[in-house]
């Protein structure tokens, strides 16, 4: 038995299901989770020693790549004069101060601890700045596990079937409306039927949580032009986009401003945090300017505005991002190639050091529908192959993939020859099935 079985059989006796979220899980891949032991670069270890290449990178924070040392020592700084205050600190203000720099979208933001935690708080922020109720969002797309947002959900909903969840009252979704996405036409009939109760509109301006789609030509800006004609406010969710696309997030790369913004994971290095913010004239309802509550005992946590602001320092170099988009480019173009050699079918998307791999026959992947169209077999086996060869990818196909600034040529190198074992293996098991 391996460490992580061993680990994985203790935490199964104290930790429902075995891990502390389901996006963790190998459930939908069959195995048991490796359990990580220490990671640096482009690289993780397991409790057994093993390395991987890996492209989880916690799920979008990592994009400077794992401790990395302004980062650490930021943070191990920041730790010597003490964990939490529970009082505001100065470096709360030079967050905020880089954030609205950065950020096209914010006139003020408030720290929290979660992106979860944001997308909540820009909820109740859009109800209660709006007087309305009605908030419309898109199938596939995740926004923390809030009980108005846990319809139709992604990623983890989607890897377990759960498109809702027990313990969400239908009446505390009776309000939500969930619609395609990248489909404008349906998004133009609500407003129609429903324009002046509609409090806002919530989207990922690329989908993160059923794998990596793009939004469609005109998307997101016929979004701006539904919710500035009738009132109500767009919400930008760019827990996974916001400086992992680019500098300015999603909405600098599309030229779209939402009226508030969710933040979370890279901002804070790899800590848990997370933000929102948008106009002024928004933001002032909250408390204690306004009646909107909100708060949170760590808010703004002195190593997370740390590791935070180390990591923002090191993105906004020249050319960071660049690079990075061009080895997301390289690890694509390479997939697609070694799967066409193999046989077998695979649609890519990837935007900044965002990318997906879509076991499908259709040439592109844009909706939800395209994404439950996918062979979630083909890609169970194509993960454990990966596994075996070094690779580390999120044990999901409805999630998201991520490449660091560190992914150099050795990295991606060995990710591509493992890819191509992967692919032969697959091509393997399906002539056998067909001929068994």
């Amino acid at each position: 038995m391996t460490e992580s079985e061993k680990l994985f059989e203790r935490a199964s006796h104290r930790i429902p299901g075995g891990v502390n979220s389901p996006a963790r899980s190998w459930r939908s891949v069959g195995g048991t989770p490796l359990f990580l032991e220490h990671a640096e670069g482009p690289y993780v270890w397991d409790a057994d020693g093993n390395r991987y290449v890996d492209y989880v990178g916690s799920f979008g924070p990592a994009i400077v790549g794992h401790a990395r040392g302004e980062v650490v020592t930021a943070v191990q700084s920041a730790a010597s004069k003490g964990l939490s205050f529970g009082a505001p600190t100065a470096n709360e203000n030079a967050m905020a101060e880089r954030l609205c720099d950065l950020v096209p979208s914010l006139d003020m933001v408030r720290l929290v601890n979660s992106g979860t935690e944001a997308a909540m708080s820009a909820i109740r922020l859009a109800r209660g700045a709006t007087g309305r109720n009605k908030v419309v969002k898109f199938t596939g797309c995740y926004h923390g596990h809030v009980d108005a947002l846990l319809v139709q959900a992604g990623s983890g909903a989607l890897t377990h079937g759960i498109p809702g969840s027990p313990g969400v009252p239908e009446s505390v979704v009776a309000d939500t409306i969930s619609l395609p996405y990248n489909d404008i036409s349906a998004a133009f009939d609500v407003f129609t039927e429903y324009g002046d109760e509609i409090a806002c509109v919530m989207v990922e301006p690329v989908a993160g949580n059923m794998n990596c789609v793009p939004p469609a030509m005109g998307f997101l800006e016929g979004l701006r032009d539904l919710c500035s004609d009738h009132g109500a406010l767009l919400i930008f969710d760019e827990v996974m986009t916001g400086f992992r696309v680019g500098l300015h997030g999603a909405q600098g790369r599309y030229g779209v401003t939402p009226d508030l913004t969710a933040l979370g994971k890279v901002i804070g290095g790899g800590l848990p945090v997370g933000a929102f913010g948008g106009r002024r004239d928004i933001m002032e309802h909250l408390s204690p300017q306004g009646p909107v509550y909100q708060a949170g005992t760590l808010s703004g946590n002195p190593l997370a505005t740390a590791a935070g602001l180390a990591t923002l320092e090191i993105v906004s170099q020249p050319g960071f991002y660049e690079a990075v988009e061009a080895t997301t480019e390289r690890l694509v173009t390479g997939m697609r190639e070694r799967a066409e050699a193999a046989g077998v079918p695979l649609a890519t998307n990837h935007v900044g050091g965002m990318f997906g791999l879509f076991f499908t026959d259709r040439p592109a992947v844009r909706t939800f529908e395209d994404v439950q169209s996918c062979d979630t077999d083909r890609f169970a086996r194509f993960f454990h192959a990966m596994v075996a060869g070094g690779v580390y990818m999120a044990p999901s196909a409805f999630e998201a993939g991520f490449v660091s600034a560190m992914h150099d040529d050795t990295a991606i190198e060995a990710t591509l020859d493992a890819a191509t074992d992967a692919f032969a293996s697959l091509n393997a098991t399906t002539e056998a099935a067909r001929h068994g």
